[in-house]
């Protein structure tokens, strides 16, 4: 049911040279399912060589002919949805249900970037004198090296790859090594499409030593990263040493705001299944609860409902709403955040605890007395653990939002409009989500400000990422 995991490099489906390689692990029952090669300098050089040969033919392309391209490639995923979400499962944890609906959203991200390929407008600027032609040319930046996570193994590679080829650029994919085989799925949809060989480069290895060698290589003319803020940083660094051009999603750190006059039953349904999907291990998962201090006690009680009531097992089974957390590093980081809040004063109204012994699963965790010293206020703690914290007036309740760094997604909820008008101008975040969870479509920008990053991988901003502007002006003879 797990397929063999392969490099695909050149177009050819291939081991890495030295044959090293790691095991991949079912998540919920900690079982190794498989293995992911490792390709090492030789398969990376053969990559880049790959990448920029793909480049000069796929440049060439006409975007229509890219555009029904990858809407084959599109359908083609659709058509594998079932199968792949299963294989996601398995490696990822997800409920199976989750894993197929973020297999299908890839088929529309797909079709996205498809239309956009043939949106890329330049335009005529008028010039000061006759016979003065004034161009502005959309050109594709280059071969692209795209680093992607483990949490949305199809969400987040789908992005990068769909963005750059609608460009007409060529890339060289770093796939996350604990859920490789939806990655690789994901890359035979285009393959199986007629994207021509170089286009796509799908590699796995040791992280730093991958990214230390693509980044700084001349071929690379754009990099892509979605991960930890501290990792960007060090990526976007050592890009900007290169003078290549970057766009990086990085951590986040969500306020959910709570005002006295929301609708409450809206606010705790909307933000509990948000909260809980994919174990709370989503960039822009609700992580800080501010609820107004006369809906507090009501919002706690409804809160600790839900995730007393979230189903959590093995996302194969049938009605599981929470699968395992990713991996062991994510259980004892929730062991240790609720430790130290609780260290510190706070009360665990539910939750707490690794559950059983086999397979990284936690209890959906609510935590209430929250000290403003405790290290879940300050880190992100990318898991299923919610600190909910009373505030009693708009500018009290905004200084806090924009305590953190970070700056990547905001939720809010209120009847007022003028409140939620606002909210919206106050918080300082890339994206603000007002009575409702309305992020990550296709065509709406996605991304973050601040420490959570820069750039859009969503809406007609992302493409831009894949285009250099060229001036041309022309005078007649």
């Amino acid at each position: 049911m797990y397929p063999e995991v392969s490099l695909y490099i050149d177009g050819k489906w291939c081991k890495g040279a030295t044959g090293r390689s790691e095991p991949v692990l079912n998540p919920a029952t900690e079982e190794q399912i498989g293995t992911v090669p490792h390709a090492d300098k030789a398969d990376l050089d053969r990559a880049l060589a790959a990448a920029e040969k793909g480049f000069e033919q796929w440049k060439k392309v006409s975007a229509y002919d890219r555009y029904k391209i990858m809407r084959k490639a599109a359908d083609i995923l659709r058509s594998r949805a079932d199968e792949i979400a299963k294989v996601m499962t398995l490696e990822q944890g997800k409920p199976v249900a989750q894993a197929k609906m973020e297999t299908l959203a890839g088929g529309d991200i797909i079709d996205w970037f498809a239309e956009e390929a043939r949106r890329a407008y330049g335009r005529v600027i008028p010039a000061r004198a006759d016979g003065i032609y004034q161009l502005v040319i959309k050109e594709p930046v280059g071969p692209v090296a795209a680093f992607t996570p483990w949490n949305f193994p199809i969400n987040q590679a789908v992005r990068k790859i769909s963005g750059a080829i609608a460009a007409g650029c060529s890339i060289i994919i770093k796939g996350p090594e604990e859920t490789p085989a939806s990655c690789m799925e994901l890359i035979r949809a285009y393959i199986d499409a007629g994207v021509p060989a170089g286009v796509i480069n799908l590699v796995y290895g040791v992280p730093s030593e991958v990214s230390e060698y693509l980044i700084p290589h001349p071929i690379i003319k754009k990099v892509t990263f979605t991960g930890s803020t501290a990792v960007g940083k060090q990526l976007a660094g050592l890009a900007g040493l290169h003078m290549k051009r970057v766009t990086m999603e990085l951590g986040g750190h969500a306020p959910a705001i709570v005002f006295e006059d929301a609708d409450l039953d809206t606010a705790v349904k909307i933000l509990g299944v948000n909260k809980f999907r994919n174990g709370g291990q989503v960039c822009v998962s609700p992580t800080r609860f501010l609820v107004h201090e006369s809906l507090y006690g009501k919002f706690v009680d409804a809160f600790t409902t839900i995730a007393k009531n979230t189903k959590v097992g093995n996302g194969l089974e049938d009605g599981v709403e929470m699968g395992p957390l990713a991996n062991g590093r994510r259980v004892t980081a929730m062991e240790g955040f609720v430790a130290d809040a609780v260290s510190k004063g706070a009360t665990v109204k539910t939750g707490g605890k690794r559950i059983g012994n086999k397979g990284y699963f936690f209890e959906p965790t609510v935590l209430t007395d929250v000290p403003d010293d405790a290290r879940i206020l300050h880190e992100e703690p990318f898991g299923p653990v919610a600190p909910i914290m009373p505030f009693s007036s708009f500018d009290e309740v905004v200084k806090e939002a924009n305590r953190l760094p970070y700056g990547l997604a905001a939720y809010a909820y209120t009847r007022s409009a003028k409140t939620a008008n606002a909210i919206g101008a106050a918080v300082e975040s890339g994206m603000v989500s007002i009575n409702h969870h309305g992020l990550a479509l296709p065509e709406v920008p996605f991304g973050g400000i601040k420490d959570s990053g820069y750039g859009s991988e969503g809406g007609s901003e992302a493409i831009e990422a894949y285009l250099n502007t060229k001036f041309v002006t022309q005078a007649g003879l």
